[in-house]
């Protein structure tokens, strides 16, 4: 399955303050979730934030704080066990956006749980792989692994972005492409 702009979301899980220096390449997960969000602006993308217990981890790092998105504080795991979240979630897949593109900590936990969630929810789930990270890198990679295995696209940033654009020559095209060079 590829990514389509028109029915897809971003869900950014859990890039907080207190939790990202922990994890394995902070700069990486921070630089490629940025370019996601300017995506996803840029694309017309609805854009979820998700807050693992914001008291205790502090709020979304100020480089990925979204004025432009929904967030929500949650103390589950997984995005679709916050009754809030799973409402919101359903209202974007009847409002004809079946797609979400995750990027998020830590991938082998609150990542995972919500990607196979998702997914065996009806959503196509996109997890971009290099906008992630856990504590331990191979924590992340067999949770990767697991995501493929289970259903989920496994993909890069630079792959999201060119199927969300789908040609080049737009006027999107020549604003989002240079964020990948």
């Amino acid at each position: 399955m590829l990514l389509d702009a028109s029915k897809a979301s971003l869900l950014v899980i859990d890039i907080q303050e207190r939790l990202l220096p922990a994890m394995a390449e902070p700069e990486r997960v921070t630089a490629k979730t940025g370019i996601l969000l300017t995506a996803a602006r840029e694309l017309g993308l609805p854009i979820t934030i998700s807050e693992q217990y914001p008291k205790g981890l502090g709020r979304t790092v100020p480089a990925l704080a979204a004025n432009d998105a929904v967030v929500f504080e949650k103390t589950a795991f997984s995005c679709w066990r916050d009754a809030e979240m799973k409402k919101h979630f359903i209202k974007l897949h009847e409002s004809g956006r079946p797609l979400v593109v995750v990027a998020g900590i830590e991938s082998h936990v609150c990542v995972l749980q919500t990607c196979v969630d998702l997914y065996n929810s009806g959503f196509g789930v996109f997890a971009v792989t290099d906008a992630m990270s856990s504590r331990q890198p191979a924590a992340a990679e067999l949770a990767y692994t697991r995501l493929g295995l289970m259903g989920v696209e496994v993909v890069n940033t630079e792959m999201a972005l060119f199927e969300l654009l789908e040609k080049a020559g737009t006027p999107q095209f020549k604003a989002l492409s240079p964020l990948i060079r």
